[in-house]
């Protein structure tokens, strides 16, 4: 290979490697501004998050309070907020810096593919941790505390006695729920992001069924070990209650059908492209299945 050839074959990556460089620094700086920006209104953000919580303590009969057990577990928590909210901020900036990036290298057509998927992910995503919030934060929360009480109500009808009086002078252990604004506030966090990434599945899988990777038919034949996997899952990302994995069980299985009926919509729309094309005849189609 001779030197003029190495020259103009370096030239290219070191234009991509700028360009990237650019992108990056862009996506950064919106980032960056955009968590500034979060931190400002953190603490009215915090309140939103914790509002179910609060909600089943009022509920309850409960001074709607959390504490905080390190001088600097609140601040933190602030962070933490802020971090996430930027970069939920920034992610239409940080999407369109990456399809600037990836975008010239890609045909017309496959531009046309992709765009409506970028568009569909974060609208599935905010639609997956609003059912979170207002769905299933509230009855896992209400779960949790409640369960507490629950127990020696269950222990007294198994065993026949009356349930214990709580009364001052009981000598009985009582528990009382004192929340920790760190830990509350994680586990709120997780039910979001962990909805909001179950509801990518259709994005998921369509994308493969048009890039010619998965079938309509082959997301039917292996729907028993999806159920299977989408079980797996519910008990990994949620908390150890019946309730919350269930409602993951069914939302999650619920996007699954959707997404085959997704990838039957995308071969149809193949088929009936390559058709009109002459690529495609019926003999050959009756071959493929």
């Amino acid at each position: 290979m001779s030197d003029e050839h190495i020259e103009d074959s370096a030239a290219p990556l070191i234009e991509h490697l700028a360009e990237l460089r650019t992108r990056l620094i862009r996506s950064v700086l919106a980032f960056v501004v955009a968590m500034v920006a979060c931190f400002t209104v953190a603490s009215p953000v915090l309140s939103f998050i914790q509002q179910p919580l609060l909600n089943v303590l009022i509920a309850r009969g409960q001074s709607p309070e959390l504490i905080f057990t390190a001088p600097q577990e609140q601040f933190f928590v602030l962070v933490r907020i802020s971090v996430m909210g930027g970069f939920a901020l920034s992610f239409p900036v940080i999407a369109h810096q990456l399809w600037r990036f990836v975008a010239p290298g890609l045909y017309k057509s496959e531009q046309t593919a992709f765009l409506p998927f970028i568009i569909a992910s974060p609208a599935l995503f905010l639609l997956g941790a609003s059912f979170a919030h207002f769905v299933v934060t509230p009855l896992a929360m209400n779960f949790f505390i409640g369960f507490a009480d629950a127990i020696p109500i269950l222990t007294s009808y198994i065993t026949g006695a009356e349930p214990p009086a709580l009364s001052e002078s009981s000598t009985e252990l009582r528990t009382v729920f004192l929340g920790s604004i760190r830990e509350s506030t994680d586990l709120a966090l997780k039910f979001i992001f962990a909805f909001g990434l179950c509801f990518q599945l259709p994005v998921l899988l369509t994308l493969m069924g048009k890039a010619g990777l998965i079938s309509s038919e082959g997301l039917i034949n292996v729907r028993k070990w999806a159920v299977v996997g989408i079980l797996v899952l519910a008990a990994l990302v949620t908390p150890p209650d019946v309730v919350t994995q269930l409602i993951l069980f069914v939302v999650v299985y619920g996007l699954y059908e959707i997404s085959i009926q997704l990838v039957r919509w995308v071969e149809y729309s193949r088929d009936a492209r390559l058709r009109a094309e002459g690529l495609l005849d019926d003999e050959d189609e009756e071959d493929a299945k």
